[in-house]
């Protein structure tokens, strides 16, 4: 399952997933798979129950998000709502419905999207705040359901050229170019690039990595994020 599967991130997660042997099914607000407004609870459960409908689904990508950019003084609380309901409570409300049935078949993967940005980023109060949310709940994640043959690890892109990206920083900006500049690979990532390093959380073999987060970021990190 992977939310936010229509586009960018997601959707090159799921067409990795089909070419990896599995069934993509995908919940959004557009899009041929499931539709649904995941900033609602309500509407996010209808969608589970729906999705699940067919069966248990024993792998998760979190993958929905937004992005609410604004400075530190002006970054309002119905921003921080819309950001912690997207980025967050829809990441916990997938797992709990899909955890029965990986904890039936003794076998899950769940992969959370984070972000870069949890470690601190300029207009990005809400964002970073929930991404940074999210590696909690991902390591929590893997000391509760490691014994029922879950794992359950974060990934965290860098700059990636995405709708989403583009909207927050325009290709024009120099705020932008200089992002790119600060790549030491000297690039800006792909969709491909994140749904490659799902694609490693999400293989059977990989039971023995838990609660880590893996950021893809052209190096950004090095001497940053700590050893």
């Amino acid at each position: 399952m992977i939310t936010g599967g229509a586009a960018g991130i997601g959707a090159a997660c799921a067409e990795r997933c089909e070419a990896d042997g599995f069934e993509a099914v995908v919940i959004d607000r557009v899009g041929s798979g499931f539709i649904a407004d995941l900033s609602d609870a309500e509407a996010t459960a209808k969608a589970l129950d729906q999705a699940l409908a067919g069966g248990p689904i024993t792998r998760l990508i979190n993958n929905v998000g937004v992005v609410v950019p604004a400075g530190a003084g002006e970054q309002s609380l119905e921003e921080l709502e819309l950001a912690w309901s997207l980025n967050v409570r829809c990441a916990m409300q997938c797992m709990q419905a899909l955890l029965p049935g990986m904890q039936a078949a003794g076998f899950g993967r769940i992969v959370n999207m984070s972000s870069r940005a949890a470690l601190g980023k300029e207009l990005r109060t809400a964002y970073s705040a929930t991404k940074a949310a999210l590696i909690g709940m991902t390591r929590v994640w893997a000391l509760e359901l490691g014994r029922h043959g879950i794992t359950a690890n974060a990934i965290g892109p860098g700059p990636i050229r995405t709708e989403l990206f583009d909207r927050a920083n325009p290709p024009d900006s120099p705020r932008t170019r200089a992002i790119v500049e600060s790549v030491p690979v000297k690039r800006v990532g792909t969709p491909e690039d994140i749904a490659h390093a799902v694609s490693y959380f999400l293989d059977a073999r990989s039971g023995f990595v838990t609660g880590q987060v893996l950021y893809v970021c052209g190096g950004m990190t090095v001497g940053v994020a700590g050893v």
